[in-house]
């Protein structure tokens, strides 16, 4: 039954039967509307993908595992909307802003209980180890938040500091998913750290065409609005490796962009790109982003198993790595 569905068809079958309880509504009905709002669930597909990579016959085993990183990510997603202050999550209104941020912080750490359920119903025997990837990488989550936080404070963040930062607070949740379906495979640990390094690297890739998108993407295809990086000011990549560069001329019509929003400045965009091609910043974060896919193909490749096992995992990649949205 498990290799006739595809991944995702099989997820959703084993999370829709997952029940909460219905009272106190106010701590499960936003866990409930948190996961309905399903995004790309790529992180719990990438478990049960991690699995079927070893051992097709022991992924149906991964299942709470895969549940488990899916009810972390939201855990997670909850939490650091209440921190931005987000009014909306996938086009709906966030949690915090559908209720309030007490209810918000309540039922995120809800969530994170369930996540610590679903975990608990793996095999016993590879739950030592499940349970210290999982604790390890939830933790370096948290980091990665803080040190995201902390950047908005900071006008000296380089460019080192920022690939750190995504690699904790996105990338090593791609990573863990993919091992923990390993774990429950019985891959050998060299392998399991091959394919933990695939999903980090291709984490790190994944968050710096993001970066790209929101700056160079099409308007019809992206989703959200272009250029909504630089009207905020954050320090993506691409404006933290202009910092970096930006000559003393330059400077001061960088400070005068920062200081300026839309309503006062209506070209921000259309002028802070016209820096950006003056230093060749797309150019640098495109060879960058290529760096790290290319690092991340390696290791796939390095694992010793058929390369048609390998398939489903390259063309996930491919199709993250030339997204238009």
């Amino acid at each position: 039954m498990f290799q006739q569905l595809s991944h995702a068809k099989v997820f959703q079958a084993y999370a829709e039967k997952i029940e909460f309880p219905t009272t106190p509504e106010n701590l499960y009905d936003p866990i409930r509307y948190i996961l309905s709002l399903s995004g790309k669930r790529i992180r719990p597909l990438l478990v049960l993908m991690g699995s079927t990579l070893f051992d097709e016959e022991k992924a149906a085993l991964a299942l709470p595992a895969s549940t488990a990183i899916e009810y972390f990510h939201n855990f997670s997603l909850i939490h650091d909307d209440i921190m931005d202050k987000a009014p909306l999550r996938r086009g709906q209104p966030t949690v915090h802003q559908k209720w309030n941020d007490s209810v918000g912080i309540l039922s995120g750490d809800a969530l994170l209980v369930k996540a610590y359920e679903e975990l608990a119903k793996c095999p016993a025997q590879q739950l030592g180890a499940l349970l210290r990837l999982f604790n390890k990488t939830a933790l370096e989550v948290c980091e990665g938040q803080q040190y995201d936080m902390d950047f908005e404070l900071r006008n000296d963040v380089t460019a080192d500091e920022y690939i750190d930062m995504i690699r904790l607070k996105t990338s090593v949740l791609l990573g863990c998913a993919l091992q923990m379906g390993a774990i429950v495979a019985e891959a050998d640990e060299a392998a399991q750290q091959l394919l933990y390094a695939f999903g980090m690297n291709l984490g790190i890739a994944f968050q710096l065409q993001d970066d790209l998108l929101d700056v160079y993407g099409d308007p019809e295809t992206f989703g959200k609005q272009v250029g909504g990086d630089i009207i905020s000011n954050k320090k993506t990549i691409l404006f933290i490796k202009l910092k970096e560069l930006v000559s003393t001329a330059d400077a001061k019509e960088l400070d005068y962009l920062l200081n300026s929003d839309i309503a006062s400045e209506p070209t921000k965009v259309t002028k802070m790109k016209a820096l950006y091609a003056r230093y060749g910043i797309e150019d640098f974060a495109v060879a960058l982003k290529e760096k790290y896919t290319a690092t991340a193909y390696e290791k796939l490749e390095a694992i010793d198993v058929d390369e048609s096992r390998k398939k489903t995992l390259f063309t996930l990649a491919d199709a993250l790595m030339h997204r238009v949205q």
